[in-house]
């Protein structure tokens, strides 16, 4: 089944007893059983709800997995991939993290006695330094946020299967459209649903795809028992969002290419982090694990002053200054004291994140509008 064809119906079937085309909202917080210990359906809305259903099945779908889950946020599907841990094991991770997975791991994890290894999971040879009898977890984004760094993910697979580690791959910045973990030996891969795959700035929510069901099933009682689950509007709301994912994608590719090149050009710009030069380090990695490079990009200008940063930031009239990123609209955001400021300045500045960083995320408007508001904010 072709891409399109596959977002538009996955996991949606017609409502048995309506024949509504689209899966209604069941706003119900429990279910009428037949009897005491008899019932084989739903029970109780924290463990299943039928439009959670429907959106876990839209999960797996789209990630050519067995088994989806549906977290409340892409933090609450993180914070359960952990929890298969035990104190004492170690996590081999990117030391060009997402600010709240970064906070998530060092502030709440690392003191139930959980050890987390930062390394540049570009350098194999880096990654196997770091493995022990105690690894039993790597977690990776590629492309990363935001400096747009391609982790080989086959490569990292192959290092954790030899370990009997896990592999998670957060695959937010490049959605199901671009990239399929799962189908490079990845063990599960995590979304915040709140960007891409919802697409419209209009929702948190969350999602774990995996292959393994021992694994679904373990990860399903995380999710069950510490209660980090959507509610049905929500799961409407993203089961709507997947629908258009593969039209909303393709112009997000095509308007950020432009932008890009528009950037490095730009004779005020200093360097784009963009993983669709072909320059750019890792961009063979890219192209072959990536149908295409996203919307997704940074860039530092020649003057790096913050009041410079600031009037860039400020100015532009398109790109709204915002948090958050995947949206039908344009953002721009400054990484060191929004999406990123849980991480110290030192981590920060020594893996390549500088205060001067400003980061995009480019929506479908039209790329010609997009790069006059760009140009006349930079001046």
């Amino acid at each position: 089944m072709k891409l399109g064809t596959k977002f538009i119906h996955a996991g949606v079937e017609p409502d048995p007893s309506t024949g509504a085309i689209m899966t209604p909202i069941y706003q119900t917080s429990t279910y009428v059983q037949q009897g005491p210990a008899e019932n084989k359906g739903y029970e109780y809305a924290r463990s299943q709800n039928p439009t959670r259903t429907a959106l876990e099945a839209a999960f797996a779908a789209i990630e050519n997995g067995r088994h989806g889950l549906a977290f409340s946020s892409g933090v609450a599907a993180t914070d359960a991939v952990i929890k298969l841990l035990q104190p004492g094991d170690e996590v081999i991770t990117g030391n060009d993290l997402y600010g709240g997975t970064y906070r998530l791991f060092t502030k709440v994890f690392e003191k139930f006695g959980i050890k987390f290894h930062y390394v540049n999971t570009q350098d194999a040879a880096s990654l196997r330094q770091h493995v022990n009898e105690k690894t039993k977890l790597f977690w990776i984004e590629t492309p990363t946020n935001p400096l747009m760094n391609i982790t080989d993910i086959a490569t990292v697979a192959s290092i954790a299967k030899e370990a009997k580690a896990l592999l998670c791959v957060d695959n937010t910045f490049a959605s199901p459209y671009l990239q399929n973990p799962l189908d490079l030996g990845a063990d599960i891969v995590m979304h915040s649903a709140t960007k891409y795959l919802g697409g419209h700035s209009d929702v948190i929510q969350g999602c774990l795809m995996m292959n393994d069901t021992a694994l679904r099933d373990q990860l399903y009682f995380i999710q069950k028992s510490c209660g980090a689950v959507p509610g049905p509007q929500d799961c409407f709301l993203v089961l709507r969002g997947i629908k258009t994912l593969h039209v909303r994608m393709q112009r997000h590719c095509e308007n950020g290419e432009k932008i890009a090149h528009f950037l490095r050009n730009h004779p005020k710009v200093a360097r784009v982090y963009w993983c669709g030069f072909e320059d750019h380090p890792n961009h063979a990695i890219a192209k072959k694990q990536m149908r295409a490079f996203g919307g997704m990009m940074s860039f530092e200008l020649k003057d790096d002053s913050m009041d410079a940063v600031k009037k860039v930031m400020t100015s532009t009239k398109i790109f709204a200054l915002a948090e958050s990123l995947g949206g039908v609209e344009s953002l721009i955001n400054h990484p060191a004291t929004m999406t990123h400021a849980s991480i110290p300045r030192e981590e920060r500045i020594k893996n390549g994140l500088s205060d001067a960083l400003i980061r995009l995320s480019v929506g479908i408007e039209d790329v010609e509008d997009l790069i006059e508001d760009l140009d006349n904010a930079i001046g």
